[in-house]
């Protein structure tokens, strides 16, 4: 099969075309014939040098795609060859066929196309297991959250609002607002504006879904509502902050945080049975739909990796794998 590597750790020019053994699916294990990709911020740190994928997982990129069941490993009963699918990988997306565990698979929501579903898993799973599952979002609270026109950003704005959420997204130009603006959220150029400012004005957030980290901890901790929540999710400014812990206990506040990928294979599954019962209904309603920047083919990896890295992107960035069926 064609694949994309990671031929030295580096810049996106790394990425190189490769021909691989096709992969086997393992005990409860289902092999897809990848129609489209998934381009992740993991991807890039992957590439760099300072994400090393799990224990036998791909060595290969690519977090989640869309295609069909091509085969199916024993124990498997849910899915057959020619099912429809999308799904969270370990590893090994950026390629014609990726294995992943049978239960980290979802069907196509109705309405939706390959391509468009392939921009689904990662951000799916990651919004709805922190923003839900972890940070408990309840109809009526006030949410914001980072990166409001990034993948993941805009899934937590419409998954918020879904939930009867008030909803803020910082983002840092006019058309990233803009884009916010229209999925829901009230936006703020954080460019131009403090977002402690406008939150505590508004009378704190209950809950706060963070990608950046660096300085931006001690400034949620203070525009955080008396018991609200600091969920961390990425720490693209670092992960080191000097904070006053008087805060966290006098106004009994909640900071914590998760990754996705070393979590266990059934905890993936657990988030993957909330979406499908919660998440998806919303999805095949209209509610919530997946937000596509742009999509290469996967011989130009390394073009979607610098589309990423310049931060100009609204919603995912996608590779087209093989012809979509």
């Amino acid at each position: 099969m064609q694949a994309i590597e990671i031929s030295a750790p580096g810049g996106a020019e790394v990425l190189k075309p490769a021909t691989r053994p096709v992969p086997v699916a393992g005990h409860g294990q289902i092999l897809i014939r990848v129609a489209w990709a998934g381009v992740n911020r993991p991807d890039v740190l992957q590439r760099a040098g300072s994400y090393a994928p799990p224990p036998g997982a791909s060595d290969l990129p690519g977090l989640e795609c869309a295609g069909i069941v091509a085969a199916v490993g024993q124990g498997v009963t849910r899915w057959k060859p020619g099912d429809r699918v999308c799904a969270l990988l370990p590893g090994g997306g950026y390629a014609e066929y990726a294995t992943c565990p049978a239960e980290h698979a979802l069907p196509i929501p109705a309405g939706l196309s390959l391509r468009e579903a392939a921009a689904l898993p990662e951000t799916a799973f990651t919004v709805w297991s922190n923003v839900v599952m972890r940070g408990r979002l309840q109809p009526g609270e006030k949410f914001l959250v980072h990166g409001g026109s990034s993948g993941i950003g805009t899934m937590a704005i419409q998954v918020a609002r879904a939930l009867g959420a008030r909803v803020w997204a910082t983002a840092g130009s006019a058309e990233k607002c803009a884009a916010c603006i229209r999925l829901g959220a009230t936006a703020i150029n954080y460019r131009e504006e403090d977002f402690v400012t406008l939150l505590r004005k508004a009378g704190g957030a209950d809950l706060i879904l963070d990608m950046v980290g660096g300085d931006y901890i001690a400034r949620n901790i203070k525009c955080l509502a008396e018991d609200g929540r600091l969920v961390m999710i990425a720490f693209l400014a670092g992960p080191k902050a000097e904070i006053n812990f008087a805060q966290i206990m006098t106004r009994r506040l909640e900071v914590t945080g998760s990754t996705l990928r070393p979590q266990s294979d059934l905890a993936k599954a657990q988030i993957a049975r909330d979406l499908q019962d919660r998440l998806w209904p919303l999805i095949e309603a209209g509610v919530v739909l997946p937000q596509i920047d742009s999509s290469f083919p996967l011989r130009e990896a390394v073009d979607s990796h610098r589309r990423m890295e310049g931060n100009g992107h609204i919603g995912k960035i996608l590779l087209q794998v093989s012809a979509e069926d």
